[in-house]
């Protein structure tokens, strides 16, 4: 199997995305990799605004993509009513994309909103906001207690810092129910530079 860096194959497929004029925002390990402590990982994860008259289109271009991906229909169509995720493998490195469906309620239509633009690869991609990223990364903590979506949360935070909208990202923890978490980590973080 050659080589293929996964960021150029992040950015074709925003390139289909775009063509298809689908809204995006990578978020993920790649967002860690933009906004936190870089660290290895071995998928894309992408949040994708699909309309269910698009999917269609969608699957028929990542089938021509690359000659041994693969990608469901039935899993699109399915991912685009319920508001969940199906993922693309790609045949020509073998890296897995997740595909997630924006959720249509406040906190997915302002993650969207709030998407950064920013030059990857000499590309203009949309990356998740670090205060969105965050939020997200303690959302799944709470809901796996994996240590690796807290320690990504707590690089984002030491590596942003003063650049944060705190107000948003307090406001949201509280609607989210993540604000214990998000404040243990602050205090956490304050603690070590004693």
């Amino acid at each position: 199997m050659p080589y293929q860096d996964p960021r150029e194959l992040l950015v074709n497929i925003v390139k289909i995305l775009n063509k298809l004029d689908i809204p995006y925002m990578i978020v993920g390990g790649m967002a860690v990799f933009v906004w936190g402590r870089p660290r290895f990982t071995a998928d894309i994860d992408i949040i994708i605004a699909l309309e269910k008259k698009d999917a269609g289109k969608l699957v028929k271009i990542l089938r021509t993509f690359g000659k041994a991906g693969y990608v469901s229909e039935e899993a699109v169509n399915e991912a685009v009513s319920r508001k969940t995720e199906f993922n693309f493998i790609d045949g020509e490195t073998g890296v897995k994309i997740d595909f997630w469906i924006l959720k249509n309620d406040a906190f997915g239509k302002s993650q969207m909103t709030r998407r950064v633009p920013r030059t990857f690869l000499r590309n203009k991609i949309y990356f998740i906001s670090p205060e969105d990223l965050i939020l997200s990364k303690l959302e799944w903590h709470k809901i796996s207690q994996s240590s690796k979506h807290l320690e990504d949360a707590e690089s984002i935070l030491r590596i942003s810092k003063d650049k944060l909208d705190k107000n948003y990202l307090n406001q949201w923890a509280k609607k989210l129910g993540v604000s214990e978490i998000l404040n243990k980590i602050i205090l956490e973080k304050r603690d070590l530079r004693k």
